[in-house]
């Protein structure tokens, strides 16, 4: 598949596009400082800000499928998924927020951290996960997924080795919720391939 990664220069982005790059597939990496990109060799760069939709669906137009590995901004959402409407695309895979959520006592990550003295900024961006699936749930021109990562997502170990799940955070016997960048890449581009979520979320945890 040719295959429009927004927010390619991430850490996330770039654990994605290598994933599908080993897997076959073609990559436009797009951010919005395009030599900020690592490039790798199958992938073409081009700049683009969801904060500029017109431009952006410009440089989406054409491929199979679009993914979203790009932070979340306060109130922005619908600007990005303005894009993907206006690019034709349909196929759109966004790597979402845990925030939203549950965990084993049924309660949201998102209360959880109340109080935890985190920064209002942070918190607001958080949020905007929070209301990027919401708005997702209403879109009906779209195909989309929202893949959730476990509660703390970094640098780590690529094992292929992994849960899924739905609504509810995926913790290990000691109740951490974990997983490294590179095994959620793993599973985003399998989804993309196999397509097991479309108009819904999922989850992953070791």
């Amino acid at each position: 598949m040719h295959v429009a990664l927004i927010g390619a220069s991430g850490n996330i982005g770039t654990k994605i596009t290598g994933e599908l790059l080993s897997r076959g597939h073609t990559v436009t990496a797009i951010a919005r400082n395009s030599e900020k990109i690592d490039l790798q060799e199958g992938a073409c760069s081009v700049a683009g800000d969801m904060l500029q939709p017109d431009q952006l669906a410009e440089s989406l137009k054409g491929h199979d499928a679009v993914i979203s590995a790009a932070p979340f901004v306060t109130n922005e959402s619908e600007k990005l998924f303005a894009a993907v409407r206006g690019s034709g695309v349909k196929r759109y895979l966004m790597v979402g927020g845990a925030a939203s959520l549950f965990n084993e006592k049924g309660e949201k990550v998102w209360d959880t951290l109340q109080g935890a003295g985190i920064p209002d900024e942070v918190m607001a961006n958080i949020g905007e996960g929070i209301r990027a699936f919401e708005l997702l749930q209403q879109e009906d021109q779209l195909d989309w997924t929202f893949f959730s990562p476990a509660v703390m997502i970094g640098p780590g170990e690529k094992t292929g080795k992994f849960r899924l799940g739905k609504d509810n955070v995926v913790a290990d016997d000691n109740g951490e919720s974990k997983i490294s960048y590179d095994d959620y890449a793993i599973a985003m581009v399998d989804e993309l391939e196999q397509a097991n979520s479309v108009k819904s979320r999922f989850t992953i945890g070791y």
